[in-house]
Parts: structure tokens; C-alpha cells; sequence
């Protein structure tokens, strides 16, 4: 791919046609576009891949209803539902990358990445497509600077349908289609790679319980890995599993999210929170999550000890939809409750200091907290006034770590294979995790063994280390001091991966 070609004056233009609420749009005219198997596959792949269109066909009017369905606590499920079925209008002729960042973490993890190629090719737009409202709402925030300069669009991916993929193509015709981690989507890299769409797999990993879930389905993930031209991976381990599958060329170049270093500003914040606290020890519960009809934050806050030590718990859900959700828990438990929603934008409370919820601030109810250290807010906090905090914001991650004595990392106490423990070290914050982390089971076993990390089976044995780090200033200060060289000492992996996609993407 040549940095020769004159790059567009403008930002590209045009969004899907139908209304956002609109009947789904693409449904009826698209009976006639039959489910159809590729050519040059084994009989078993064959039937396989016509399977996997059937069932697409099928399962297609029951995902739009479960978008409906999640629309009732998220309502962006329901904006821009063309663009899930490859409606759109056509954008000009361009140099012109397409990066699929399913959500908020994998949007973000590759920010370091865009943003290198976009400096090395000064020509290239940028397509990034997501499947969450939650990952299209922080592209808006990540990549501000490329959207404003008319690099780079945000729109939701298409259904691995055909006529959605189809369409999709034909109205961006990308030169390259980066996808994230572990997005294998047969049709979806079958048809690109038939347009000659250079498909590369970035800063992907592949578990062994991954592994072992895909051999079932070795007859149609085979294909798909096979048709991607380039796969960068995090570790040796994750390309000897992948090359198990008929991966053409693996290139291990570490992990993009080593990469992600917290902004200046989020750290301000978050020692602007920490003076709010005066004294008190922060403990943070960040990125807890809930799986079949449990919750880590009811695990932990069923199993948090009476005492303290008068430390001020902070709890930033995973998902924003759960924000109202996991503060009614904390106030159902009689603990004082603030959000960060209800600050004051230049400190102290916000209007009304108390909303009662169960009986007031004394028995349980949600108290306003100021952002910054002066006013109402702060000798809220440094009165032992309040309890819980809940971080119900996006894109603050960074500054809850900053404030923070010790974090515990969630999707760990559920069998959800952990979130990210990577961006806790990297803000210098020790971390207790739960038994799960085969989606981080590399990094978390490196941070183990560098000692800025701690692994407990269950929500008491997470809360035992919580405390005593929190209580014991010596090891909290090892424990950061290891955290941060643990973070450095890993990074390079945006480098390493533009150089490996230069082959692809052309001098």
C-alpha cells in the first residue's frame, strides 16, 4: 500500500440511511441474498461454513431483539441499526484502514497503534468499528484528535452476514482490515480477503481454554484463520496455539496495552480525589463485573469486614449500565453512598448534600461528593461521613488508580478470566485479583512473580489482602514500586506491530 496516494481533504461523509428508530432496516429486501458456501474449501469446511450462514440467517431477527432487549438500560443498542446490517453511504475513494475494536477495553488497547500508523502513513483514514455503544462512545473520546482532523470515523461492525458484510465493504472499500485480539469472523475475513483486503489479526491471543472451545469448530475457524494474511500476538504461547489452527504468519510483538500510558490529567484528578479523602486509605473495587446471576460486587460487599480502618471504598463497574444497579446494592446494605455523577463540576456537593434512600446518610442513603478537595464534599469524606463511592464515569479508570491504595481487578472472583491488571500498574497501584485470568493469564503470571500482584480464591481472601496492604505503608510502597517497573519494563509492542504490518500496509 503506497503513502502515495493524495490523502482526502475532508472527513469522510455520509451515515447510515435509516432512522435510528426505524423498523430494522435490510431485514425483508434481503431474503433474496441466500446463504451461499465458499469455494475452496474441504466438503467438511464447505458444510460447515454453509451451516454457519444458516444459523446467521436464522439467529438475525433474534439479535435485533436482543438489542431492543439491552436498549431498555443502554439505549445506544438502539441508535445507528443499519449500520449493523453494512448500511451505509458511500464514502470517497481513500487510503483507508479498517480497525475492529469490539468494545471499550479493545478501543482503547489500540489507540497507541492507530495512532502510530496514522503518524507513519499521514494519508491513511481510519475506519474503527465496534459492537457496543459503550467502545463507540470512548472512540469519540480516544481518538478526538483524528475524528476532528477528518481521519478517522466511529460506526458500528457489521453482522457476520453476508449482504451486511457486503455492504460494509462496499461502501468504505478498506485497503487493510486490522482486527483486535480475538475477533475471528469467518465471513467477515473470507469476503474481505476475496476483495483483496489485506486481513491481519493485531495483538492477538488465543488461551488454551480458547483453543480447546475452537477445536470443536476446527472446520470453520481453520478457514477463517487461514485467509489472515498476518497475525501479531502477545506471547509464544498464543502462536503456537494459533499456528495449531493454519495461522500463515505469526510475528509475537508483546502486548499493545503495555503501550497505554495513563494521561497526565487523569492522574491530576486522581490526586485531587485522594486530597478529598484527607487521610483516610482509598481501597478500589475496579472493573467488577457480574455472570450468571452473580455479581463480584455483591460478593465483595456481603464479605467486606465491619472494620476498615476507616478506609473509603471506591467501586467502578465494568459496564455503565449497572451504575444505578451496584449503588442501590451498597445503599440495600446500609453503607453511605456517593456517586461520582452527582459532583459539583468546580467541587464540593452537588445540589441537595443528601439523597435519602432507606432512612438518610446515617442509615444508608446516597450522599453527593465534590470532585476536588475544598467545600463540603472533602470534609464529607475526611469525616468518615461516607462509605462507598461509586465511579459511575467512563474514561476515568486512570485517575480512580491514581487515588487508590490497592485495587482488586474484577472479572476475577467469576469465571470471566479477569480485566485488565495491566493499567492498575501502570498508575503504580498494587493489585489483588480472584482465581480467573486466562484473558490476562501471561501478564497476571509475570506481575505475580514481579510482586505487584496478589492472587486470592475468594472475596475474603481478596478483602484480607485489600486491608493489610492498605494498613501496612512498607509493603504498599514495594508493591507500587513494582507495579510501575513492571509496566515499563514490558512496553515496545506498538513499535514491534507497525513494523510487522508494514509488509501489508506498504512503504
Amino acid at each position: 500500500m503506497s503513502r502515495k496516494t493524495p490523502r482526502p481533504d475532508a472527513r469522510p461523509q455520509g451515515a447510515d440511511a435509516p432512522s435510528a428508530h426505524s423498523p430494522a432496516p435490510g431485514l425483508a429486501s434481503a431474503v433474496n441474498a441466500a446463504p451461499e458456501a465458499p469455494s475452496g474449501l474441504t466438503p467438511a469446511e464447505r458444510a460447515m461454513a454453509l451451516l454457519y450462514a444458516l444459523l446467521w440467517w436464522i439467529a438475525l431477527p433474534l439479535a435485533f431483539a436482543r438489542l431492543a432487549w439491552r436498549a431498555r438500560r443502554e439505549p445506544g443498542y438502539a441508535e445507528h441499526r443499519g449500520e449493523r446490517l453494512g448500511r451505509h453511504a458511500r464514502r470517497p475513494e481513500a487510503m483507508r484502514i479498517w480497525v475492529h475494536a469490539v468494545s471499550v477495553g479493545e478501543t482503547r488497547a489500540v489507540a497507541p497503534l492507530v495512532e502510530a500508523l496514522a503518524a507513519e502513513w499521514p494519508e491513511a483514514v481510519f475506519v474503527l468499528t465496534h459492537m457496543t455503544p459503550a467502545g463507540r462512545a470512548a472512540a469519540r473520546q480516544v481518538f478526538a484528535r483524528l475524528i476532528d482532523a477528518g481521519r478517522l470515523e466511529s460506526v458500528f461492525a457489521p453482522y457476520d452476514i453476508g449482504f451486511a458484510v457486503r455492504g460494509f465493504l462496499d461502501a468504505f472499500r478498506p485497503r487493510a482490515c486490522l482486527l483486535m485480539e480475538t475477533e475471528i469472523w469467518p465471513n467477515l475475513i473470507r469476503l474481505s480477503a476475496a476483495r483483496g483486503v489485506a486481513v491481519a489479526l493485531v495483538n492477538g491471543r488465543l488461551s488454551e481454554r480458547s483453543a480447546r472451545r475452537g477445536r470443536r469448530f476446527a472446520a470453520l475457524l481453520g478457514p477463517a484463520v487461514r485467509a489472515v494474511a498476518l497475525a501479531t500476538v502477545q506471547t509464544e504461547a498464543d502462536a503456537s496455539r494459533m499456528r495449531g489452527f493454519g495461522a500463515r504468519r505469526l510475528v509475537v510483538c508483546g502486548n499493545l496495552k503495555y503501550d497505554l500510558a495513563p494521561e497526565p490529567t487523569a492522574i491530576a484528578l486522581g490526586h485531587e480525589w485522594r486530597a478529598a479523602a484527607g487521610g483516610r486509605r482509598v481501597i478500589l473495587l475496579a472493573s467488577t463485573r457480574e455472570h450468571g446471576g452473580r455479581s463480584e460486587e455483591a460478593l465483595l460487599l456481603d464479605a467486606m469486614p465491619a472494620d476498615r480502618g476507616g478506609a473509603l471504598v471506591v467501586i467502578v463497574p465494568r459496564h455503565p449500565q449497572r451504575f444505578a444497579e451496584v449503588t442501590q446494592m451498597a445503599v440495600a446494605r446500609g453503607l453511605r453512598t456517593a456517586r461520582r455523577s452527582e459532583s459539583a463540576p468546580g467541587g464540593g456537593a452537588a445540589a441537595g448534600d443528601v439523597v435519602a434512600s432507606g432512612g438518610g446518610a446515617a442509615m444508608g442513603g446516597v450522599v453527593a461528593l465534590g470532585r476536588a478537595a475544598p467545600g463540603a464534599a472533602s470534609r464529607l469524606v475526611q469525616e468518615d461521613a461516607l462509605d462507598v463511592w461509586i465511579g459511575d464515569s467512563m474514561g476515568e479508570l486512570a485517575a480512580y488508580y491514581a487515588m487508590a491504595d490497592v485495587a482488586f481487578v474484577g472479572g476475577s472472583l467469576l469465571p470471566l478470566g479477569g480485566q485488565n491488571m495491566i493499567e492498575a500498574c501502570a498508575c503504580g497501584c498494587p493489585v489483588v485479583t480472584g482465581p480467573s485470568h486466562f484473558n490476562f493469564a501471561e501478564a497476571s503470571r509475570l506481575a505475580l512473580e514481579a510482586g505487584a500482584l496478589v492472587r486470592r480464591e475468594d472475596a475474603a481472601g481478596v478483602w484480607t489482602e485489600l486491608l493489610s496492604i492498605a494498613a501496612e505503608p512498607a509493603r504498599r510502597a514495594v508493591m507500587a514500586g513494582a507495579a510501575s517497573e513492571f509496566s515499563a519494563r514490558h512496553r515496545g509492542a506498538t513499535a514491534r506491530n507497525v513494523e510487522a504490518l508494514r509488509g501489508l500496509l506498504g512503504d
